[in-house]
């Protein structure tokens, strides 16, 4: 059977757009001769809409824009499945299915999950008896992302009540349409879960994710195909549109695996370049400050929205050192990107002598450093706001996790490119960007991390080597381990309690930071959400 995925990229709320994205993929499909088109879960509203679906007026929208894509496929063969909001006893996150210029069945969610970036049980009501539907001579098994998502062994931690393939037996061909965001090195347990709920139905699955970024999500695409027997038929690019034709019947072929850099360069890179576009920018603004983290937001946004978009500035204080600005130059200009100099020196004095008189008999101590990063913010949102930029920030997780940056100082900014980075991480992507094309100056990989903020500050002074701490960290927040399993790991006690109480004094902090980019299984965001006013600690 020759069929088609349509690896699309829908917009949140653009009800239009997005209709015209599917009529355009039906099109394709037919002049292809596919016998069934498969798009992305809720296609038609866009992913994840939020309390968007709470709206009458988007829910009647989509209704409309389901009857126009099914009546573009009158006078063919096709069988088109997409995703769409729908009201069938309470409001459900579904895949209609149309042929021969109708909606012919309506299919519903079953799992809905409700763990770290999901909460659809806040809006949708789940599918209790799965049915297959019977459509131009073929028997569907139609599922909806979370539904695969019920495999012992592949998804241990995520225990159902019910198993939606094992109720969908007997078919012709399993579908599933997805809306499954990105983590490295996710794309390796889909494809082991695609191919085994493939094996388990005894029928080919279509796999359909969607691909774009919205808000502090990035949707990798990835879409697979697998055989009754499992054998990987298919498997679709990351972090770009794709409309394939795939036979059923076909040869197998060999998975292709990506390297960490790779994926999460990818990852970043489309969900600035969607952000961007989405929000209504066209150019991006970067602090530049030598140091390595602001050299790898600069990259991305270079590679996002091309280097003539972007801007960098470089704020020289009164402990910057002539090195840094020397290697924010001239990483501007081998990225071909405009550099620009505004010192703040001057306003730092102009803060300091207007604090005087208060501060009067108090030595100097973190006030005065966090002045310099806040002149530097109120830098650049001045700029943002006169050019219309977009304001990037810079801040790495290891730094948002412990609260190593300043409250309306560096934290400045709509979008925090590299919020799930880990310091170490970063290391990583600026040598992988370097083997491509040496554009990062051997200095800013080589120089001790420091914020110039106070004479010879260096990170350390005030935090752990960043393969001590990114190592702690990783198992407190990503694996949500205790402080004794990570004591029993090899980290000194002291210093886990010293991190962990950081972690939880810097929660009002996260609250104010722009969204973060989710390029990991737990960042901080939506995916892990700790209450203020709170006296629990470990």
């Amino acid at each position: 059977m020759r069929v088609c995925i349509g690896q699309i990229a829908p917009v949140v709320g653009d009800v239009a757009g997005n209709g015209e994205r599917c009529r355009q993929a039906v099109a394709r499909a037919i002049e292809g001769a596919a016998r069934v088109l498969v798009l992305p879960e809720l296609t038609l509203c866009g992913y994840p809409p939020r309390d968007l679906v709470g709206g009458r007026e988007l829910l009647a929208a989509c209704r409309l824009e389901a009857e126009r894509v099914a009546a573009a496929t009158v006078g063919s063969d096709l069988v088109v499945i997409f995703g769409c909001p729908w009201e069938a006893g309470g409001l459900r996150n579904s895949a209609v299915v149309a042929y021969g210029g109708e909606i012919v069945a309506v299919r519903h969610k079953a799992l809905l999950p409700t763990y770290d970036v999901f909460d659809e049980a806040r809006y949708f009501v789940p599918e209790t008896a799965p049915r297959l539907v019977q459509v131009g001579g073929l028997t569907l098994a139609v599922t909806v992302c979370e539904d695969l998502w019920n495999e012992p062994g592949i998804t241990p931690g995520l225990a159902y009540a019910i198993d939606p393939v094992a109720r969908l037996a007997g078919a012709d061909l399993m579908v599933n349409l997805s809306a499954s965001p990105f983590q490295a090195g996710k794309r390796a347990v889909r494809r082991r879960l695609v191919q085994a709920q493939a094996t388990q139905a005894r029928a080919a699955l279509l796999y359909c994710n969607q691909v774009g970024g919205n808000d502090e999500l990035v949707f990798d695409g990835g879409s697979l195909v697998a055989g009754p027997d499992g054998s990987l038929l298919a498997q679709l690019p990351q972090f770009r549109e794709e409309l394939a034709f795939i036979e059923t019947e076909g040869p197998p072929i060999e998975p292709v695996d990506v390297s960490f850099e790779e994926e999460v360069v990818g990852a970043l890179v489309l969900g600035v370049r969607d952000y961007a576009a989405r929000c209504g920018f066209k150019r991006a603004l970067v602090g530049l400050s030598g140091g390595i983290d602001s050299a790898l937001v600069l990259c991305i946004a270079a590679r996002a929205l091309g280097a003539e978009n972007c801007l960098a500035i470089g704020m020289p204080g009164p402990y910057s050192s002539a090195g840094s600005i020397d290697d924010a130059r001239a990483l501007a200009r081998n990225l071909g990107v405009q550099f620009d100099l505004v010192p703040i020196t001057p306003i730092y004095d102009v803060y300091r002598a207007s604090l005087a008189p208060l501060f009067e008999g108090l030595a100097a101590d973190v006030t005065e450093q966090n002045l310099q990063a806040r002149a530097r913010g109120g830098v650049l949102m001045g700029i943002s706001n006169k050019l219309g930029h977009l304001l990037l920030t810079t801040g790495n997780k290891s730094e948002v996790a412990v609260g190593y940056c300043t409250l309306y100082g560096d934290m400045c900014g709509g979008l925090a490119v590299i919020a799930d980075v880990f310091k170490t991480d970063v290391y990583r992507l600026c040598a992988w960007l370097n083997q491509e094309r040496p554009v990062i100056p051997a200095a800013i990989l080589e120089k001790p991390p420091s914020a110039e903020l106070a004479p010879n500050q260096l990170d350390q002074d005030s935090l752990p080597p960043y393969d001590v701490l990114d190592g702690i960290l990783a198992l407190y927040v990503e694996e949500q381990r205790t402080i004794a399993e990570i004591v029993a790991a090899g980290f000194e006690h002291a210093l886990v309690e010293r991190v962990v109480r950081l972690v939880h004094g810097s929660e009002y902090k996260r609250w104010q930071a722009a969204p973060g980019l989710r390029v990991t299984r737990k960042a901080f965001g939506s995916g892990r959400r700790m209450p203020l006013a709170q006296r629990w600690r470990a």
